[in-house]
């Protein structure tokens, strides 16, 4: 099973089924991700005590009403299909990575991968066209095939592996850390390439997480504030980076249009895909996406099931075992805070790219918290004291919860259209 998660993750980012003529027409992805469901299945390892395991399918079931709900009963069998495997996909890898070792081959092969697309954006950068066929666009920005054919899905990934390439730095002996270093550089050149100015900003947030928990709060606002100036004079959009600029101006608008879709159906919302029969732009914002087309009950499934995945990394750098620990205990303990954290910061930098991004439905952002839920669910095989997250101890702080983060989308979107 494990394997077959790994072979459908590289698929998944690399795409070779994209673009090799050989293998034009055959169905390699759906073919792994059955054999690894059937493998899954049939497994007695199964553990499904995290709530994400409830939450996802719940949300798929939502959007699949809401589709019915508006009058369109073949778009719930469309987002089955479209959103179904992604399901699969989650229970299958965080099933798998449930070691140590297990949740560091899966950093690996997330990196590598990374590290592949990075190579080809610098090629197709330098030539007009990668090693695939995608020429470069017409803004000059870097692109693959597949599901990585906007710049800004391809900053999304480089930001979100690079905190993985820095931790795979640290173990092992020089030449390691030099091999992960170089892929840490690759990543950070790629982002640079995609001229994404979410996927930049998110580095920043990345960057000044990591600074704030070594070197303090005033080291992380003041290197945050110099790297903000970098990459000003770096990147042409980041020097546009205004809301009265018409691109950002077009999403804070996008953003109102979704508030006031949920407004007009606040319990299923328009519908999963449906956000562009209502506007002509998609909501540029992962978090209204959700709101707009799968109202209160999915945004509140979809919140929760995020912010979980957050709240078990803190759980676990946070986590002090009851009786001391015997120094072979504390090593181990001590790297499965040091994953959890870079885990925590992968989802930073994943979400805070988002947050700019329509890729609430995207197969990345599920593959990545399938790693965090395998991690949480390995760790608490082996320290029994880490407490169990309980969906039913916690609905209603999530209702309330997610009230609140709809009334400051409210009013940050309102504020920045008057600001404008």
């Amino acid at each position: 099973m494990f394997i077959l998660s790994l072979l459908y993750l590289a698929l998944t980012i690399v795409r070779p089924q994209d673009y090799l003529p050989a293998l034009t027409g055959i169905p390699l992805l759906p073919g792994v991700l059955g054999l690894a469901f059937l493998a899954w299945a049939i497994s007695g390892k199964k553990r499904l005590d995290a709530p994400q395991f409830l939450l996802l399918p719940v949300f798929l079931l939502v959007g699949m009403v809401s589709m019915v709900a508006n009058h369109w009963a073949g778009g719930a069998i469309e987002f089955l299909v479209r959103f179904g495997p992604i399901v699969i996909a989650f229970f299958v890898l965080a099933a798998a990575c449930t070691t140590q070792r297990h949740v560091t081959i899966a950093m690996t092969v997330f990196v590598l991968c990374a590290a592949v697309l990075a190579a080809h954006s610098i090629q197709q950068a330098n030539t007009g066209v990668g090693w695939t066929g995608m020429t470069i666009g017409e803004d000059g920005r870097v692109r693959y095939v597949g599901i990585f054919n906007d710049p800004n899905d391809l900053g999304l990934l480089f930001v979100a592996t690079l905190p993985m390439a820095i931790f795979l730095s640290g173990l092992g002996g020089f030449l390691r850390r030099v091999l992960w270093l170089t892929a840490a550089a690759l990543l950070l050149y790629g982002i640079y390439l995609t001229n994404s100015r979410g996927a930049m900003l998110a580095v920043l947030v990345v960057g000044g997480i990591f600074i704030w928990r070594r070197r303090g709060m005033f080291t992380a606002g003041v290197l945050g504030v110099a790297g903000l100036l970098v990459m000003r004079l770096l990147s042409s959009r980041m020097q546009e980076l205004d809301p009265d600029e018409s691109s950002a101006f077009g999403r804070v608008d996008a953003w109102y249009e979704g508030i006031h879709m949920f407004f007009s159906n606040p319990l299923l919302g328009v519908g999963p895909g449906n956000f562009t029969d209502y506007n002509q732009l998609t909501a540029h914002n992962s978090w209204v996406l959700v709101l707009a087309e799968t109202g209160f009950v999915g945004y509140t499934l979809w919140l929760a099931f995020v912010v979980y995945g957050f709240w078990m990394m803190v759980n676990v750098m946070r986590y002090q075992p009851d009786a001391v620990a015997a120094p072979d205990q504390e090593r181990l303990l001590q790297g499965e805070r040091s994953m959890a954290f870079t885990l925590l910061l992968s989802q930073y930098g994943l979400f805070a790219a988002a947050f700019f991004l329509s890729r609430s439905y995207t197969v990345v952002m599920y593959l990545l918290i399938a790693v965090v839920v395998g991690h949480y669910l390995g760790m608490r095989q082996r320290w029994p004291e880490l407490p169990m997250l309980r969906l039913s101890d916690h609905w209603l702080r999530w209702m309330m919860v997610s009230v609140g983060s709809i009334m400051a989308l409210y009013v940050i979107t309102t504020l920045m259209l008057i600001g404008t």
